[in-house]
């Protein structure tokens, strides 16, 4: 952004800054969160006006493309930002945090007017955003929330992942007539997503005395890594397991190729639960190998973009963002998958 935006970006913080947040959301509250913003304070300087979305440019810093559902994530902010005119830097982080952290100050140096944040790990983000703060820039973050005081960034919009993991324990302890032993393929372990979805399948299944996770593992979101822990655990645990519950579905497809060459039937011999919902995991669940699969929806460019314009017009916004998903069963498959988009 040219210099002489400066000040526009200024005013623009105060007002972010003096935004007033709810509280955060249940599952039975609407999407966004139940405590309603309070409005902003602060009026723009005499002489400016707040920006169109066609005005301003927006940094937008990717974890990578490790799997389906981050590529439908990518796709849906890149689509939405061209559909709406608005200039969009997209960096790819390649699953590494300091990648990130290194686009995010490029994007401070550019005097860019919006940053947006999809953060490969929750910690080691404070003196960023502490740097986007003081240059007047405000920061969104989308599908993951960081370590960090709520002052330093505008808001997060996520999926409720503690609900996620509670949902895949609570429908293998139906499937599984609560008695399974229980291999875990865990996501990248410092992302806040891995932490809730374990947390929220261990709520679960600590019900049922007779569930057990006899080896958790990280298969760091990706197809060939869930493959390898698999092949590794299986043949540790021979003869052991009866589950599979993965962090997301492409871990989950993984570890379904290493379960059949091991001669078994996935979806038969080993029940496989898994969260995201991408087309992949719909066709899976057709082929009987995939039992089940929790949404977590990717496609945050229309909710992004609208959040996106209300801070450039100085409108409140809520803190936190709930993004609604549900579950899938193999039953349900055949008559779903036609209309999903990801």
């Amino acid at each position: 952004m040219h210099r002489q935006n400066h000040l526009s970006r200024r005013a623009l913080l105060a007002i972010v800054g003096a935004l007033s947040i709810g509280a955060g959301c249940s599952r039975g509250e609407s999407e966004a969160d139940s405590a309603a913003p309070k409005p902003a304070s602060g009026t723009e300087p005499a002489g400016k006006k707040p920006k169109k979305l066609s005005e301003i440019v927006v940094g937008f810093s990717q974890t990578g493309a490790e799997s389906s559902w981050r590529i439908a994530h990518s796709k849906s902010i890149q689509e939405e930002a061209e559909k709406r005119g608005v200039q969009l830097l997209f960096a790819d982080g390649q699953n590494v945090h300091n990648n990130q952290v290194n686009a995010v100050n490029g994007f401070i140096t550019k005097g860019v007017d919006v940053i947006v944040i999809a953060p490969q790990e929750s910690v080691g983000w404070k003196p960023t955003l502490k740097e986007a703060k003081r240059a007047g820039i405000p920061v969104v973050l989308t599908s993951r929330g960081v370590d960090a005081e709520e002052d330093l960034y505008a808001t997060v919009m996520v999926a409720d992942f503690v609900w996620e993991g509670r949902q895949a324990g609570e429908w293998l302890a139906k499937q599984t007539n609560g008695k399974a032993r229980i291999i875990e393929l865990v996501g990248t372990p410092a992302a806040d997503v891995a932490v809730m979805r374990k947390a929220g399948f261990a709520e679960a299944i600590a019900k049922h005395p007779d569930m057990k996770v006899i080896a958790s593992q990280s298969g760091d979101f990706t197809r060939t890594k869930g493959k390898a822990v698999m092949e590794t655990l299986l043949s540790a645990h021979k003869g052991e397991i009866n589950a599979v519950y993965a962090h997301n579905d492409d871990m989950a497809l993984g570890a379904i190729q290493a379960i059949q060459a091991a001669g078994l039937k996935p979806g038969q011999d080993i029940v496989v639960v898994s969260v995201d919902a991408v087309k992949p995991a719909f066709e899976a669940m057709m082929e009987g190998k995939l039992n089940a699969t929790v949404e977590c929806n990717p496609l945050h460019g229309p909710l992004l973009f609208d959040t996106i314009e209300k801070i450039a017009r100085g409108e409140a916004v809520p803190k936190r963002t709930v993004v609604p998903g549900q579950v899938f069963e193999r039953e349900q498959a055949a008559t779903v998958i036609g209309s999903r988009a990801y």
